[in-house]
């Protein structure tokens, strides 16, 4: 019990670091130091909303030939995920229930069909967290719990989420949603890195590099990074480069050696849609 009670409290601890983590990093930058440099980036869990028009599982069916005698193939059901460890009540989601609720969000069919910041098959996932409970069941303790999974498909520009009921295996409500831009999850700050070394835009963050260690800055594991979403409303002048931002995923960083000096790429923003980078102020 001891045990359940400390790693349940030490995932919320750890929720909690990272919401903050993103503001704290870009409001107190402004000076160089070496404070942190040994962090790295946590990679985070997945979450997605779908449209109502995609199933909560995948079949496929397969055709005879009616000529030749031959009798229809069974369908193809996708197998539910096994329900392994189970939290209680508002417990956070254990490992299992994670894995559990983004396999049941989307199935192999609606996975096809979106794309990750990579542009690979497959939406991005966001993250996924216990639902609410629904105001009927509030005061039941065995109230069936709930996640809700958020994904981000590139193809179209979409925020989905979808909700999961991890008694039963059913998505209970799906929604895909544009211009809303949730904060960014490791994974799309990691390519917006890579993006700016590959950019023409990279090279002074190329050359800083070089003059504080010598080496060549090659890869995105080479520095340590944080950021989140660019809201062109809050900025005083937007380019007319970023004019997409907000119906587009573009994120802002900032980027650090490791155990050294802070590397300045507040003055570059990445369209992640696009795949481009952009330079402000």
């Amino acid at each position: 019990m001891y045990e359940s009670v400390r790693r349940h409290l030490g995932k919320m601890v750890a929720g909690t670091a990272l919401a903050v983590t993103g503001t704290a990093v870009m409001v107190g930058i402004t000076l160089p130091g070496t404070a942190g440099a040994d962090d790295t980036p946590r990679a985070g869990v997945s979450g997605a909303r779908g449209t109502g028009s995609e199933g909560a599982s995948g079949a496929g069916e397969a055709g005879a030939d009616a000529s030749a005698g031959t009798a229809p193939e069974p369908a193809t059901l996708a197998v539910a995920p096994p329900e392994g460890e189970k939290g209680v009540g508002t417990d956070p989601l254990t490992d299992d229930e994670l894995k559990r609720a983004e396999a049941l969000a989307l199935t192999p069919p609606a996975r096809a069909a979106r794309r990750d910041v990579e542009g690979a098959r497959g939406p991005q996932h966001l993250g996924t967290e216990l639902a609410d409970p629904r105001p009927e069941e509030a005061d039941d303790p065995a109230a069936p719990r709930r996640a809700e999974v958020r994904f981000y498909d590139y193809e179209r520009d979409e925020l989905i989420t979808r909700t999961v009921n991890l008694a039963t295996g059913k998505v209970e409500s799906a929604a895909a949603q544009r211009g809303v831009q949730p904060s960014a999850h490791p994974e799309e700050l990691r390519e917006a890195l890579e993006l700016i070394l590959r950019s023409p835009l990279g090279k002074g963050v190329r050359e800083d590099y070089k003059d504080a260690t010598g080496k060549a800055l090659t890869s995105a594991d080479q520095l340590w990074f944080n950021g989140d979403v660019y809201r062109p409303y809050r900025e005083a002048k937007v380019p007319a480069q970023l004019a997409a931002c907000g119906g587009h995923r573009c994120v802002r960083l900032v980027t650090k050696i490791h155990n050294g000096s802070w590397i300045d790429t507040r003055n570059l923003v990445v369209d992640l849609s696009a795949r481009t980078v952009t330079r402000v102020g």
